[in-house]
């Protein structure tokens, strides 16, 4: 994050030209710790804004290390001044000073507990460094001091909800929904946490709120949110009404339109209509494919090119106190259920579906071959926002589905990290792959079975040669068998693991948060419906009669 130092006057800005200009042609000239000290010596004595301006011309112009100066400088003369040491703090955090960043903040926090930007960077800083629980007390800190104007609360909800602080989040809109607020965008809030929270009636009462009050709501995915906390029983249902009559609107955009026609699919396949609910999933999936951007040809050449490659000789060593465990495979193959499952195991730790192994995996991609120093700075960055500052685990579970397509990248930063491979049957893995809405741009093949099939048969040439290779390292887990015999398949897991006694905890719904498409269902005992459920579907999905994942 690039850090804005707060601006001057008008006044104080002409005021600075000539020193500025001066400053410059030093710079321009190599002498540029004479122009910073000639700089410094003619702010002193001068008001706190002619150096904020002085200070921000220098972040402008990426000289930080000068901004730094300034601004400590500035310090001297102004100790009590809240713009300079936020200044500073955000110039040192940019400079990679985090830790003086920090205790500048903090100091400035005990004095002014409600000033918020300095809260909000420190958030960040703490944020950066994976240190999820003080961001959580930092945020709390702020509001239990005094109520926040609404653009600030919905800051720091989608902070805490970026950080995987749903609960802390959830407080935050609760709270002030409790004292009054009337503010639509915060009863959506509420109810999309409380959904991955598992609040599901929770969930109902501030959605229908959220619709009630606002034209915009549709376009927030309310109606695919309330399908998704509940299973209906049969039409009678007011939901099918309501999602109607939100589908007859004239003036719905194409990402509402979508959310409509996936909510009344999933209702509709809820009370065993296959062929209403088909027919709302085909309009879902045609309007979804119109809006996003992805090629399958492009894809295909990704894959190929990962097979071709050569596996890396340079490996990260192994960290005894940090395993990193990937599940993997196709969405709807069963990877949440597994990680719900193996998160209620004491010395496991589940992190939900990260992007920070595709992000990583991105940055390594740039060069031809990573010197030991970056693999060592990816291993560094993902141990940091995986591990976090809570108890401390074992195994840290990242599900994030996709990353079959960098197990390469996983094997060379992480020799010993386990990967889980979830399968099903084709069909219907495409089928419930088909019948979703999904949030993120990394599942953009979902809408066309073409796309799906190809996706399929990337993760199944990948898979095949990552066991290949490494196959100590991976362990397969078949949705079928997972359903029918959770208890033996999940004490096999264990034992590959090596959890020795670590028992889970006997309750079902152990992880307190699920964002995944899975958020309703794995929350319910395990259950056999899905199984072989294509055949319903086929004499109104013909795509589903000659699929297949094989070559091309």
């Amino acid at each position: 994050m690039e850090y804005r130092a707060p601006a001057g006057s008008a006044l104080a800005a002409d005021a600075n030209a000539p020193l500025l200009a001066a400053h410059a042609r030093l710079v321009a000239a190599g002498r540029r710790e004479e122009a910073r000290s000639l700089l410094i010596d003619a702010l002193k004595g001068r008001d706190e804004r002619d150096w904020l301006e002085c200070g921000r011309a220098l972040v402008l112009k990426s000289d930080i290390d000068g901004a730094i100066a300034v601004f400590s400088a500035a310090q001297a003369v102004h100790p009590r001044s809240i713009d300079v040491r936020l200044a500073l703090a955000g110039v040192l955090w940019q400079a990679r000073q985090g830790d003086r960043a920090e205790t500048l903040l903090r100091s400035l926090l005990a004095e002014h507990p409600d000033h918020a930007a300095s809260a909000f960077l420190l958030a960040k800083i703490l944020k950066a460094g994976g240190r999820m629980c003080a961001v959580d007390a930092v945020v709390r800190a702020l509001f239990a001091h005094a109520p926040q104007p609404i653009g600030l609360t919905i800051q720091a909800i989608e902070l805490l909800d970026d950080c995987g602080l749903k609960e802390a989040a959830a407080a935050i809109s609760e709270d002030a929904i409790a004292r009054g607020s009337t503010d639509a965008r915060l009863y959506a809030y509420s109810g999309m946490l409380h959904l991955q929270l598992g609040d599901f009636d929770r969930v109902r009462a501030r959605y229908t709120y959220a619709l009630a009050n606002s034209a915009q709501a549709l376009d927030w995915q309310i109606a695919n949110g309330l399908a998704a906390a509940q299973r209906y029983a049969d039409e009678s249902h007011p939901d099918f009404a309501l999602f109607k009559e939100c589908l007859a609107r004239p003036d719905l955009g194409a990402g509402a339109r979508a959310s409509v026609l996936f909510a009344l699919g999933k209702a509709y396949d809820d009370i065993g209509n296959p062929a209403e609910a088909a027919g709302y999933f085909r309009e879902g999936n045609r309007v979804v494919a119109g809006t996003v951007d992805w090629s399958r040809k492009n894809f295909r050449r990704m894959v190929a090119a990962r097979l071709d490659a050569k596996p890396t000789a340079d490996r990260v060593a192994p960290s005894a106190d940090f395993v990193p465990v990937f599940i993997v495979g196709m969405p709807r193959s069963g990877t949440t259920l597994v990680a719900e499952l193996l998160s209620r195991h004491a010395d496991v730790r589940y992190r939900g579906e990260l992007m920070w192994m595709p992000f990583l995996a991105q940055q390594l991609g740039q060069v031809a071959r990573p010197s030991a120093k970056m693999l060592e700075d990816a291993v560094a960055t993902y141990r940091t926002q995986v591990r976090q500052d809570d108890v401390p685990a074992r195994f840290y579970i990242d599900k994030q589905p996709l990353n079959f397509l960098h197990v390469d990248v996983i094997a060379a930063l992480f020799p010993h990290a386990r990967i889980i491979h979830c399968e099903r049957n084709e069909r219907d893995t495409a089928l419930s792959i088909w019948m979703q809405y999904f949030a993120g741009p990394e599942q953009n093949f979902a809408y066309d079975f073409a796309d799906i099939a190809a996706v399929m048969q990337g993760c199944d040439k990948l898979m095949a040669l990552a066991k290949k290779r490494d196959v100590a390292n991976i362990h397969t887990i078949r949705y079928e068998r997972l359903a029918t015999d959770a208890e033996n398949c999940m004490r096999e897991l264990a034992v590959w693991l090596g959890l020795g006694d670590s028992q889970p905890a006997a309750e079902a719904g152990a992880t307190k948060t699920i964002s995944t498409s899975s958020l309703w269902q794995v929350r319910q005992p395990v259950y056999t419906r899905s199984i072989g459920r294509w055949r319903a579907y086929l004499p109104y999905v013909s795509e589903l009669e000659s699929f297949s994942a094989g070559d091309s």
